[in-house]
């Protein structure tokens, strides 16, 4: 596959494919700049009916122009097709080839044609899956390279020539490989076969991406968003889209990448953010988390919120003019028994109650000779003696309250937990000093999560178009259920490695979260193949799968450089000093550096390097080219990358976990966050799972 860089002798005229090549960018963007323009002079004063049809209006015309920004580190297009056939044509027609200009975002120039083509569309679809076997009706897939916004470069691939032989591509590995500085970057030119498969799969069904670190399954579910959105817009603008991440740190990490692609109005959030209901100033230890962080503590939830309606006793007098009319006790517990038997929200069937109520009076009524209409029925189910009843019958229900008593009333908990939880685990989430008030207690987002449950209970949760869920790993079987809430009546993007599961409450399998998050029929896609670890670190932490994940394939890693990789062995009194050398070493090279230690260990590194002269960020703080050291708690590494990783005292880091599995675990996250090289520093025995 030839390559073409640049000379500077040659001639920039239309012979020279380089000089065509830059001409078109430069056309590109000028029809681009004239459709933000023709955006900005849209006049809507003529055409809307009113001042809220004016502001949504606008406020539509307002996104589209931020869309249509011409980002200039930005590559507007980054590859080309050439077709032997038009795309859509009959080929019995005898139909001419055509050139299709692939980018991030839909260009055209003044007549309405294309000049660039959004690589979302189905024409784009060969550039990523095209090959000698399959050429996809293609003569010539051409890739751009640039430096700084500037095309410098191009390589081509002639599909089908039988003489040119199949080649790696030269450029696809140096963008996979470019220093990574400032939040992540989106990867639409990089795409790999497997990874558009799941990209552009169907929105009917969820998807699950187990993915070995370095094989791009964040990247892929976010374009996978972004292609969503392309191909069903207008169902998804009105459900909406969500991103969960773990943590805030790496919502900012990525938070750039879909703006980059056009697209401005998913949101993001965690699942703390998710279940807020309550402000959370407490924490749990292992054992109770995972308690409270266990399936079944739905069903004690459930059976708590069910346990406020009481059978009535007593009769329903309506009293409408000089009229009484009575539903009896036992016709009142038949209508109560119908609702509960119905199993529909505990908020919706007290709503209901009500009118099912009234509707008994009017039958009295019609039999008395009277012919009440829907109105009348509304009158008395406001009438005050049916509130009374449904008070007293089907009283309202507070979920932080009922949340609140049970994790404080050993007894309630015990009712309510009957033949679910065992007296050790009661025990185990039962607070030791009960909070007299939900604004008082010091709630865990264990707790929150709880809460959210009840909510839901009482009252439907929202559902959205599309979700996806990120590091899903972590999560416990109740905060997936909270997930799935969000997305009951739509589809989800799962995305995560169960290899890197560093919570006592992870699940072991895809399976159970799948089910968990009410999606047992999901379709789990296995991604392999790394591209961003490089082969000798991938190797090495693949050493700790057989005790961490024995039923996961090893990753292995398309880069042909090594990377580079050392253990340094040191005394321990010289530990911090050997570590500050190793951040000295990995400075002088371009690039990103990611510090990452043990929190008990956080506070000596952090004197150490100020000591030294070393300033540092904090995970998620953009890095610049006068800022590129990042002292990063392991428990905060997961889903981030550095170009250099500094791993400091991996005994520490294992040894801060709460067993021996999830240290080994959290161990083979951090090994896997450098891009281009790892120096692992220790000065305590390195654990036995790493020898080989």
């Amino acid at each position: 596959m030839p390559s073409h860089a640049p000379d500077q002798k040659e001639k920039h005229d239309q012979d020279d494919p380089l000089a065509h090549e830059r001409a078109h960018l430069a056309a590109s963007r000028a029809a681009l700049r004239a459709m933000r323009a023709d955006a900005e002079a849209l006049n809507i004063k003529d055409v809307t009916a009113n001042w809220v049809n004016a502001q949504i209006l606008q406020g539509e015309i307002d996104a589209r122009i931020k869309a249509l920004a011409d980002l200039s580190h930005t590559p507007l297009f980054f590859g080309r097709l050439d077709y032997l056939h038009a795309p859509g044509v009959d080929l019995a027609e005898g139909a001419e080839g055509e050139d299709f200009y692939i980018g991030r975002r839909h260009v055209h120039d003044a007549d309405g044609d294309p000049m660039v083509i959004d690589w979302r569309a189905p024409v784009s679809q060969p550039f990523y899956r095209a090959s000698k076997k399959d050429p996809m009706d293609l003569r010539l897939r051409r890739r751009f390279g640039y430096t700084g916004g500037e095309l410098t470069a191009y390589e081509d691939e002639h599909l089908t020539d039988p003489a040119e032989a199949e080649h790696a591509s030269k450029l696809l590995q140096t963008e996979i490989e470019r220093p990574r500085v400032g939040p992540m970057r989106d990867i639409v030119a990089t795409i790999q076969p497997e990874q558009d498969e799941i990209v552009r799969a169907g929105i009917g069904g969820t998807v699950c991406v187990q993915g070995a670190p370095g094989t791009g399954k964040t990247a892929v579910g976010l374009h996978r968003v972004a292609y969503l959105l392309y191909a069903h817009r207008e169902k998804l603008a009105r459900a909406g889209t969500l991103v969960i991440g773990p943590n805030k740190s790496f919502l900012h990490y990525i938070e750039q990448v879909l703006p980059a692609l056009g697209e401005l109005e998913v949101k993001q959030a965690t699942v703390d953010d998710l279940v807020a209901h309550v402000e959370v100033r407490g924490t749990d230890d292992a054992a109770a988390a995972t308690v409270k962080g266990d399936a079944r503590l739905a069903e004690v939830l459930r059976r708590a919120v069910r346990s406020h309606v009481t059978m009535p006793t007593e009769a329903c007098v309506v009293v409408r003019g000089s009229r009484r009319w009575r539903v009896p006790a036992y016709e009142l517990a038949e209508i109560v028994q119908q609702l509960l038997d119905r199993g529909i929200r505990y908020g919706a069937a007290r709503d209901a109650l009500p009118q099912r109520i009234a509707h008994a009076v009017l039958v009295q009524m019609e039999r008395a000779g009277e012919a009440p209409d829907d109105r009348v029925q509304d009158a008395v189910a406001r009438n005050a003696a049916v509130k009374a009843t449904v008070k007293a019958v089907w009283p309202p229900v507070d979920p932080a309250k009922l949340v609140l008593r049970l994790l404080s009333d050993a007894d309630f908990l015990a009712e309510h937990a009957d033949g679910v939880l065992t007296d050790e685990e009661q025990k185990t989430i039962l607070w030791t000093r009960p909070a007299r008030s939900v604004r008082s207690a010091k709630w865990s987002a264990a707790d929150a999560v709880l809460i959210d449950e009840a909510h839901d209970l009482v009252e439907r949760t929202h559902s959205l178009g599309h979700v996806v869920l990120d590091e899903a790993q972590d999560l416990s079987p109740m905060q997936y259920r909270a997930v799935g809430r969000r997305c009951s009546t739509g589809s989800a993007t799962v995305l995560g490695d169960i290899a890197q599961g560093t919570t006592p409450w992870s699940t072991d399998t895809w399976e159970e979260a799948l089910a968990h998050l009410g999606k047992p029929g999901a379709v789990v896609e296995e991604l392999t193949q790394g591209f961003r670890v490089p082969r000798e670190v991938i190797a090495y932490a693949s050493r700790l799968l057989p005790a961490i994940a024995p039923d996961l394939s090893e990753a292995t890693s398309i880069r042909e450089s090594p990377g580079d990789f050392e253990i340094r062995p040191t005394a321990a009194d010289a530990l911090d000093e050997a570590v500050i050398t190793a951040c000295r070493d990995a400075l002088a090279k371009e690039g990103s550096i990611g510090l990452i230690a043990a929190e008990p260990r956080l506070p000596a590194l952090r004197e150490a390097l100020a000591a030294a002269g070393l300033a540092t960020l904090d995970p998620g703080e953009e890095t610049s080219a006068d800022a590129r050291l990042t002292l990063v708690p392991a428990t905060l590494a997961k889903g981030l990358e550095y170009d250099y990783v500094v791993l400091d005292e991996p005994a520490a880091l294992v040894d801060a976990e709460p067993d021996h599995r999830t240290g080994l675990r959290r161990l083979y996250v951090c090994l896997t966050r450098a891009v281009s090289g790892l120096t692992v520093v220790h000065a305590a025995p390195l654990p036995e799972e790493l020898a080989g």
